[in-house]
């Protein structure tokens, strides 16, 4: 079983919008502050991405824990 790099980078995507949606709140909860919230979510969504498609290809080099279909 292949997983392809779109397929990888289209759940980074989906990922990082809940995931940004969440360190807004967070930050604007904690500084009172939609600029510095959305500043912090905004930097915060880029560096992420990249990091978890980076990880995703990693994790589609292990074996380990997946069952072949035939």
């Amino acid at each position: 079983m292949k997983v392809t790099k779109q397929r990888s980078a289209l759940k980074a995507v989906s990922w990082r919008a809940i995931g940004t949606a969440d360190t807004f709140i967070v930050s604007y909860l904690i500084t009172h502050r939609p600029i510095t919230a959305a500043s912090i979510a905004g930097f915060e969504v880029l560096t992420k991405t990249f990091l978890y498609y980076l990880h995703e290809r990693g994790w589609n080099n292990v074996s380990w824990g997946r069952i072949n279909d035939k």
